[in-house]
């Protein structure tokens, strides 16, 4: 079986990443989380004050995007790569809620998208891969073999997320995940750069109410029937 590009787009919190991080581990395909450079440089741009709760400094984040390295190196105890920002990793810290908060008004930024994609294609050229995201399906990779869009209830997403942040820790209250889920499901929709839109021919699958081994058998099984066709 040859191998293909594999895109899995949907809302944040839908479990994209550890979705995809399953399917390439099983595939031994190259697994890129897009959403973590996203989160990268908008952890550079929290750490140079060019955004924050009140403001939004666009052209000096622009200016410094040359500055901005970013790579992902693999973690065998893991068993993915993480993200490197600068040559340091920040996998822990672009996790974070303050992130979250910012992630999707820098990822607005047309420059921004442009620069990533750029790199994206880059990373997915020679195929063998999954990479999830927002606009992977239709921008980044809209000729992919096979593509997904994951979503579930807004409520179900808010739990998940509020979970995994307690386990990480984080002070944070139900109430305060959900408003940021809903704010950056609007900014993901309606934003006028690659707004995060179904594909035509994506496989659209919701989570609701699937446990996350329910979940992957189904991706993967589809992705079977597909790369036996190929």
């Amino acid at each position: 079986m040859k191998n293909i590009t594999i895109a899995i787009d949907g809302f944040s919190s839908t479990g994209k990443s550890t979705i995809a991080k399953q399917l390439a581990k099983e595939l031994k395909y190259v697994y890129v989380d897009s959403g973590a450079m996203y989160r990268a440089v908008t952890l550079y741009a929290m750490q140079h004050n060019f955004i924050s709760e009140h403001f939004f400094d666009r052209d000096k984040l622009i200016l410094a995007l040359d500055k901005i390295n970013l790579q992902f190196k693999f973690n065998a105890t893991l068993g993915y790569a993480e993200m490197y920002l600068n040559h340091k990793n920040v996998e822990n810290e672009i996790r974070g809620l303050e992130v979250s908060k910012f992630v999707s008004k820098v990822s607005e930024v047309s420059e921004v998208r442009r620069k990533l994609v750029e790199q994206q294609q880059q990373m997915g050229k020679n195929k063998g891969v999954v990479m999830d995201g927002r606009d992977i399906g239709t921008v980044v990779f809209p000729n992919a073999e096979l593509k997904f869009f994951i979503t579930a209830s807004i409520e179900k997403r808010a739990q998940r997320r509020f979970k995994e942040l307690i386990l990480k820790g984080d002070n944070v209250t139900f109430d305060e995940i959900l408003k940021n889920v809903e704010y950056r499901d609007h900014i993901d929709s309606t934003r006028k750069d690659s707004p995060l839109i179904v594909a035509k021919d994506a496989i659209e699958i919701d989570n609701s109410e699937m446990t996350l081994e329910e979940q992957f058998d189904k991706i993967y099984g589809i992705t079977i029937k597909t790369l036996k066709k190929s």
